[in-house]
């Protein structure tokens, strides 16, 4: 969930890197035009943990960057981590723009980027079945949370959102624990956007 804030960074990202790639050919090897085609196909999910993981220290000098331009030593920082995700620049760059331009990619690699379920947590034993169920309930719901606008539900609404869950598959306890556990487990949030992307496709 929290990555979808990140798209304009990442876009902003991936013009920094585009600016800079020429400097950060390999040795030996002829510095590759901006304007270069990046490498093709839908990215792994090894690539897009290699991506997140690179991502935490880009952003983190980005954030730091003024004027728009990073500067050579900063230009070096996002290079090193980039280098050292295992990703080469290109196709760092092709992802990058790839997560701005597909939700649900972008949500494909919040979940590579999220932190694991704590071990025998709720969000551990939360199966993709469920996911999927509960992303579905929370989409009925919301509906009808939006037209509360912060008033108590009505018996008319609470028997509503109650539908709503049953009709998922989910038992009412069980979308209550995976509700709850959503509030400390980065991971279970992550996976829970993602389904939620895959069903606005």
């Amino acid at each position: 969930m929290r990555f979808a804030t990140a798209a304009a960074p990442t876009a902003i990202l991936a013009a920094l890197f585009l600016t800079a790639a020429p400097a950060l050919a390999q040795d030996g090897a002829e510095p590759a035009p901006a304007a270069a085609p990046a490498p093709a196909g839908e990215p792994t999910d090894a690539e897009l943990a290699q991506f997140a993981a690179a991502m935490k220290t880009v952003s983190s000098v980005a954030a730091s960057v003024q004027n728009g331009t990073p500067t050579e030593e900063q230009q070096a920082q996002m290079a090193a981590a980039v280098q050292n995700s295992g990703l080469a620049v290109e196709r760092f760059n092709a992802i990058s723009a790839a997560v701005s331009a597909d939700p649900v990619l972008q949500a494909r690699a919040a979940v590579a980027g999220a932190a694991p379920s704590a071990p025998g947590s709720v969000g551990a034993g939360v199966t993709d079945a469920e996911i999927s169920q509960f992303a579905a309930a929370m989409a009925e719901i919301s509906g009808v949370a939006r037209a509360l606008n912060g008033a108590q539900p009505n018996e008319e609404q609470q028997a509503q959102m109650a539908a709503a869950i049953q009709n998922s598959g989910l038992e009412i306890e069980r979308f209550n624990a995976i509700s709850a556990a959503t509030a400390q487990d980065e991971q279970l949030q992550a996976r829970i956007a993602l389904a939620q992307a895959r069903q606005g496709e």
